[in-house]
């Protein structure tokens, strides 16, 4: 017997927070906002390490975590792959300006399964869009 249904813990488990991480404030600030607006609880980073920490203070709590892709210090190929090893069963999403192939992404993180890429720029439509088939939410002004 398989069952296709989604597992408890994405959905009741209060596994309902968005991170973005940018090293652009421009970007997590208008992300945050836009998504925020509608429903989601989102924390935005513009420092990978202080994302890093906060994951790892409330993993339970997140159920996506974006992260661009080319950042200084840490960039989004080891930011993921920390996460990953934190909570293996959260999901990511790199996002980038620039075009990856499949092996850049193999090669970069053989064992991580990725949800996505983001290519920047996206509209804010289609950015919630995307983090609705992943996070469970309820719009607190729904018109």
């Amino acid at each position: 017997m398989t069952d296709k249904s989604p597992k408890p813990e994405s959905i009741s488990n209060g596994t309902e927070w968005v991170m973005i991480v940018d090293d652009e404030f421009d970007i997590v600030s208008t992300f945050k906002q836009g998504l925020e607006r509608m429903g989601f609880h989102v924390f935005g980073f513009t420092e990978p390490s202080s994302a890093l920490e906060h994951f790892q203070l409330n993993q339970g709590k997140y159920g996506l975590v974006i992260s661009d892709l080319r950042m200084p210090g840490m960039n989004g190929y080891e930011f993921i792959k920390q996460v990953k090893e934190i909570r293996p069963k959260v999901k990511v999403f790199l996002m980038t300006a620039f075009e990856i192939n499949d092996a850049e992404f193999r090669n970069a993180l053989p064992n991580v399964k990725l949800e996505g890429l983001i290519q920047k720029p996206i509209s804010l439509a289609n950015l919630t869009s995307t983090v609705s088939k992943y996070i469970n939410h309820h719009h607190p002004h729904s018109r």
